[in-house]
């Protein structure tokens, strides 16, 4: 498919971030009397936290708005530095830009969360921009980035940009957004979750994707 704009989600996608993030979430549940091996919790690494603290434990509004605000504390003191690199990812986000592509992230993690990792990795270079939820909890679902990506860019014909992610979020905003979307297996969800959230296209690897996007 011809694609001018990529929308790349960020974790399970471009960072393999899982190890920092479950640290973090079983952490902040413990605060809570909430016990559960790192294991567990793999649905965690994807959705905005609140939506999972919701879901996944049944918390009261009140009570997740307190536990993101504490999991957000030991993420940045404990998880923002056990973040790598997807092998691969970094050459094929080269190769993009080489051909001329417009490379922007699109990701549920708040803006300032983001940005520092991507710095960290050397990449913030490769984006236009750097679209994500907010502290103040702005923008708070993927199809909220995807249009704030859209509207920072100026972008008025989604027909130009394909989602990249891992996870049913990605695949559902994509479609809430009108665009392709493309779900990648070396990340966090399965190939039955891509498929049954509408995945347009299938990457087994980082390289699959150069034979996808023309």
């Amino acid at each position: 498919m011809k694609k001018e704009l990529l929308l790349f989600d960020l974790d399970g996608t471009i960072i393999d971030s899982k190890d920092g993030i479950l640290e973090a979430v079983q952490h902040t549940l413990c605060q809570y009397g909430i016990r559960e091996e790192k294991e567990s919790l793999i649905g965690y690494v994807g959705p905005p936290m609140l939506d999972a603290l919701l879901q996944f434990h049944h918390f009261t509004l009140e009570d997740a708005q307190k536990a993101v605000a504490e999991y957000r504390r030991y993420y940045a003191a404990h998880g923002m530095e056990k973040n790598t690199l997807f092998p691969g990812i970094r050459e094929v986000m080269e190769t993009f830009l080489q051909r001329g592509k417009k490379l922007a992230v699109a990701t549920s993690k708040p803006v300032e969360v983001a940005a520092p990792i991507l710095q960290s990795l050397g990449l913030t270079s490769f984006f236009l921009l750097i679209g994500g939820s907010s502290l103040s909890g702005e923008r708070p679902h993927k199809i909220d980035v995807i249009r704030y990506v859209f509207e920072k860019l100026e972008i008025y014909d989604p027909s130009c940009a394909v989602m990249i992610g891992d996870r049913s979020y990605d695949m559902e905003g994509a479609s809430l957004a009108r665009i392709d979307s493309i779900g990648v297996l070396y990340g966090y969800g399965s190939l039955d979750e891509l498929k049954k959230s509408g995945a347009n296209y299938i990457a087994e690897t980082p390289t699959d994707l150069l034979s996808l996007i023309e």
